[in-house]
């Protein structure tokens, strides 16, 4: 079973994300703040992880070098989450280590359709 983590102050899109991707191959586990993501990435990394690209209490790109250099045998698929299309934050989150990005608000079948392109790389 693979695990996902959101990382996102609005615990509204945590909750639709939980609901869309939970299931019988997928556990959802949520953290509010890229400090939190840390904490329970260096206790258990989960397989994907998608980040916030506005988080208040660090900026994006810091969560991810924080958790790359996390030793861990997972080596996670991670996604930024934007309100809008932004190339200049897409390629700094790239240069610290993502591989993808998403955009808010998403429905079932966009998120459904991001994760499959996550899972297959």
């Amino acid at each position: 079973m693979k695990r996902c983590m959101f990382v996102d102050d609005s615990s509204v899109v945590r909750k639709v994300a939980k609901r869309i991707l939970g299931g019988p191959d997928m556990v959802v586990i949520e953290a509010a703040s890229g400090a939190e993501a840390i904490d329970m990435c260096s206790i258990q990394m989960p397989e994907i992880i998608v980040i916030d690209g506005a988080l208040p209490d660090m900026p994006t790109e810091d969560v991810i070098r924080r958790i790359r250099s996390i030793p861990s045998l997972i080596k996670p698929r991670i996604a930024i989450c934007l309100i809008e299309f932004d190339l200049g934050a897409i390629m700094r989150a790239k240069r610290a280590g993502a591989q993808d990005y998403l955009l808010k608000p998403f429905d079932r079948s966009q998120l459904l359709a991001r994760f499959r392109n996550l899972d297959a790389a």
